[in-house]
């Protein structure tokens, strides 16, 4: 038996998991979400803000207040709206559906544009046709069709640019395509695409420092090196091009074993913060709020989707990372809950502040959308 089977064996025997796919997945329970297990710091309250979005990913806001929330298994992008502004969506549409894993949303100029694997799409002026939505205009249909690693994560940067990562086609490989294990980005009309990060090999969130303008972004450890390597990580990029060490290294010490040795760790970016062995840290922004404590002024918050083969399961929750001057963070925990022991009932996938200063997360396993807010 080679050592790959032989872990998923002792995963089998030890951990009190579902196979599901040949993927080990902590059980969820059955029956609704209890809240009142999420723990939070003093003074803050977590609520339902939209429920009945199964597998709920990334989102964004629109001009107009509509929430839009892409999904990655049911192939359809939400549009929601909290018309009486009571701190609940009470309005939706299916603004998109048939797409092929549109977990990305990302909105410029009145239009609203959407990842899938291979390609970028656009639905024109969209607020004004929630209920009757425009045929998707592709933008750019050049991306890779593999759907390892091929669901995206977009947004606009400050440069007015489209950014979308290239997740690695495998757990670890060195592809022959460039374009494979990197973030790129593009001009709204899909055109002067260019890598600005190389080595990258799953990013599904990233966001700009509000101060410095650099682009800091979550990326996933690669598997099969035991329960707890590598560490999963924060990423901060000064400049484009910088390489930030997938495949041959991890966690910025930690050399690939099943790689001929290659460009030593220091020869690459070494990660702003280590987030922890498998827990899949996916979207992530900058708080920039004001009615959050001043401590978590500019500081990101990141969901952490969970482990899905590790025979103790962790991740499961929102992290805050503290950033300072010299590009690194600190993190602690923020909110957690949705596991307990070996059960989890949510998944954390992505973080988005409100207008009023609140934190949207999305939880694609639950299909909800919870809204933390803070009161003194």
């Amino acid at each position: 038996m080679n050592r790959h089977l032989a872990y998923m064996a002792s995963l089998f025997l030890l951990s009190p998991c579902l196979f599901l796919g040949g993927v080990c997945m902590p059980s969820i329970s059955g029956g609704g979400p209890d809240l009142s297990s999420i723990n939070l710091p003093e003074g803050f309250t977590i609520h339902v803000f939209a429920d009945d979005l199964p597998s709920a990913r990334a989102m964004c806001w629109g001009d107009q207040g509509t929430l839009f929330v892409g999904t990655r298994s049911k192939g359809i992008v939400h549009a929601l709206k909290d018309t009486d502004e009571d701190g609940q969506a009470d309005a939706r549409w299916v603004v998109a559906e048939d797409l092929n894993m549109p977990v990305g949303v990302a909105f410029h100029h009145g239009s609203l544009y959407v990842s899938s694997v291979d390609r970028i799409v656009r639905l024109d002026s969209i607020e004004e046709r929630l209920a009757d939505p425009p045929e998707p205009v592709v933008v750019y249909d050049g991306f890779p069709d593999e759907k390892h690693h091929g669901w995206k994560f977009i947004a606009f940067g400050p440069d007015g640019k489209l950014y979308v990562p290239v997740g690695a086609p495998c757990n670890i490989c060195l592809s022959e395509d460039s374009i494979f294990a990197t973030i790129t980005r593009m001009d709204p009309d899909g055109t002067d695409l260019e890598i600005v990060a190389h080595g990258v090999r799953n990013s599904v969130g990233f966001d700009w420092h509000p101060i410095t303008g650099e682009l800091w972004f979550t990326d996933n450890g690669r598997d099969w090196m035991g329960d707890d390597s590598p560490d999963c990580e924060l990423n901060r990029s000064t400049f484009s091009g910088q390489h930030f060490g997938y495949p041959f290294c991890h966690a910025g010490t930690i050399a690939d074993p099943d790689l001929d040795p290659g460009p030593e760790c220091p020869s690459f970016v070494p990660p702003a913060a280590l987030l922890g062995p498998h827990v899949a840290p996916l979207g992530m922004r900058f708080y920039t709020g004001g009615t959050f404590p001043s401590k978590y002024h500019h500081a990101a918050f990141i969901a952490e989707h969970g482990s899905w083969n590790r025979s103790r399961p962790i991740g499961y929750r929102v992290v805050v990372a503290f950033t300072d001057s010299t590009g690194n963070a600190v993190t602690e925990v923020f909110a957690d809950g949705w596991l307990n022991g070996s059960r989890a009932w949510g998944r954390p996938v992505d973080v988005l502040m409100t207008q009023k200063g609140d934190l949207l997360v999305s939880d694609d396993a639950a299909g909800m959308i919870y809204r933390i807010s803070y009161s003194p």
